[in-house]
């Protein structure tokens, strides 16, 4: 018996198959095209990057968990003897983001990211994105009137963009190492506030780019001379034979934002060419 033809092509016209490929998001998202994925993510930040003149970048890097003025003021609305406790243990911490927006305000102003040359712009703020450090440093970059970037990463408890990163620029990534490598490519410096595993993570990194030659030889700063020397022995690496004496060399510290600053000049930051005076 000769089967009922189909009246029309709805069936074919709804079929995922018929989609075009950038259309098909089940096909996009198979195993077999992590590749392409790969460099779209690549593809996408970069061109953004370029259409808004972006030619070079410093990196905030610091923790997540560091408090705003804004959090500390809710927090002392609470009245338990625990939030009372939390508090003041907050509060000390409040002086990192203070000095990272500092930081990046005057980063902004004087690097070249606020007056771009010919369209591109030089030593533009960039952090991970999320609260914390990484909202002290777009903060300060948005005060100064400067763009700044944020490069968020898709985690199981969602990070969520702080609300000073310029939008445009404001990316989300799934795979950590491309995040990482657009952290990296186009970096004049790395300034590190105090953090934990993720902080760390970026700090050895990058120093392990330079150490092996992978990466141009720009300037890392630690900042909190304090707290990186009480986290991390770096002479005991080198004491031990686990680095040489040249590695510890590969990054300075700093106190202030001023001083972060002056740091960065004096190690060859550099702008629109030339060294930055």
């Amino acid at each position: 018996m000769t089967p009922t033809p189909p009246s029309d092509s709805s069936a074919q016209l709804a079929s995922t198959s018929y989609l075009l490929a950038v259309e098909d998001t089940s096909f996009l998202l198979r195993d077999e095209m992590r590749a392409l994925r790969f460099a779209l993510e690549y593809a996408k930040a970069e061109l953004s990057l370029r259409d808004w003149g972006v030619r070079s970048t410093i990196i905030v890097f610091g923790s997540a968990r560091v408090p705003s003025p804004e959090l500390i003021e809710a927090m002392a609305q609470a009245e338990s003897v625990e939030a009372q406790e939390e508090l003041e243990r907050m509060r000390r911490k409040l002086r990192w983001y203070e000095a990272a927006r500092e930081f990046g305000r005057m980063v902004s102003e004087l690097g070249g990211a606020r007056a771009p040359q010919d369209r591109w712009r030089d030593n533009v703020i960039a952090t991970g994105g999320g609260p914390g450090i990484m909202e002290a440093a777009n903060r300060g970059a948005w005060e100064a009137g400067a763009p700044s970037i944020g490069f968020n990463i898709t985690l199981p408890l969602e990070q969520q963009p702080n609300r000073f990163s310029t939008p445009e620029l404001t990316f989300r990534f799934h795979y950590f190492a491309m995040r990482k490598m657009h952290l990296a490519m186009r970096a004049n410096a790395l300034v590190v506030f105090p953090g934990g595993f993720g902080t760390m993570d970026e700090l050895f990194e990058l120093l392990t780019l330079r150490q092996t030659g992978k990466a141009p030889r720009v300037p890392v700063v630690l900042f909190d001379r304090g707290y990186w020397k009480r986290i991390i022995n770096f002479a005991a690496l080198h004491e031990e034979g686990m680095i040489s004496a040249a590695d510890l060399e590969l990054f300075d510290y700093a106190d202030t934002a001023e001083e972060a600053w002056e740091t960065l000049k004096r190690h060859g930051l550099r702008a629109h060419g030339g060294a930055i005076e």
